[in-house]
């Protein structure tokens, strides 16, 4: 099947199966034309590299698993390795959960103080009396 198709088939952009084909994760044969044919089982190996990056691995990570992506990676029994690369990651997306929490956490408090600042001023301010020259 051509990339368009597969594309299609998998509810991936073309553009995005290029990027996996330069990454090493997909493989295509080029017919007489130039275009890019793919065999019936690119579609599985597609869905399993969706999958897996939907659970928050990198492409890098994705690479891991080789050859299980051909296969049923959701239902398999996960290989040590698979498992170490999770963890490596979950523990990478939870320093930058804790990162971002302590710089809202900051904005916050600062915007808290400068709410309050505020306030004070708009009191002093309202509280004096206007004057006027003539």
């Amino acid at each position: 099947m051509r990339i368009g198709e597969l594309a299609r088939v998998t509810g991936t952009s073309a553009r995005a199966l290029r990027h996996y084909e330069e990454q090493g994760l997909l493989s295509s044969t080029r017919a007489p034309n130039g275009y890019r044919e793919y065999d019936e089982g690119a579609a599985v190996r597609v869905r399993n590299i969706r999958h897996l990056l939907d659970a928050g691995l990198t492409l890098e990570d994705v690479a891991v698993f080789g050859a299980c992506l051909d296969g049923d990676v959701a239902g398999a029994r996960p290989s040590g390795r698979g498992l170490e690369t999770a963890r490596e990651r979950l523990a990478v997306l939870d320093a930058r959960i804790a990162a971002q929490t302590e710089a809202r956490d900051r904005l916050a408090a600062a915007l808290l103080r400068a709410e309050h600042l505020a306030r004070r001023v708009q009191d002093t301010t309202a509280s004096c009396p206007t004057t006027t020259t003539t």
